[in-house]
């Protein structure tokens, strides 16, 4: 199901006609850095984070990278959008995939 999920925010994010890496510095991953024209977001996909010790484990990678892009997490739940005393939106994947502003929250 991880994987089904991920697939579906790829997918999105192909169709919104972005560019898309994984980043990984040896130690950390994430799952898609988004790239068009200026724009870029780094973002990670995940079912839940409603335990905050899953929450952590999801964001420990967003929280390592040191620029201001836009960091952002897609979750399965229908959530109303927040953001993290970091700045990280997290963000329900039924708004992400309907909402073409959703990422720029």
């Amino acid at each position: 199901l991880t994987h089904n999920f991920e697939n579906i925010v790829y997918n999105e994010l192909i169709y919104m006609g972005y560019t898309l890496q994984v980043y990984n510095d040896g130690a950390h991953e994430i799952d898609f850095v988004a790239n068009k024209g200026s724009k870029k977001y780094y973002i990670q996909s995940a079912l839940t984070v409603s335990e905050k010790e899953k929450r952590q484990q999801e964001v420990r990678s967003l929280n390592r990278v040191g620029d201001s892009f836009k960091k952002i997490v897609v979750v399965k739940d229908n959530i109303i959008p927040w953001h993290d005393d970091n700045g990280i939106l997290y963000i329900g994947i039924e708004q992400f995939l309907l909402d073409e502003t959703a990422m720029d929250m």
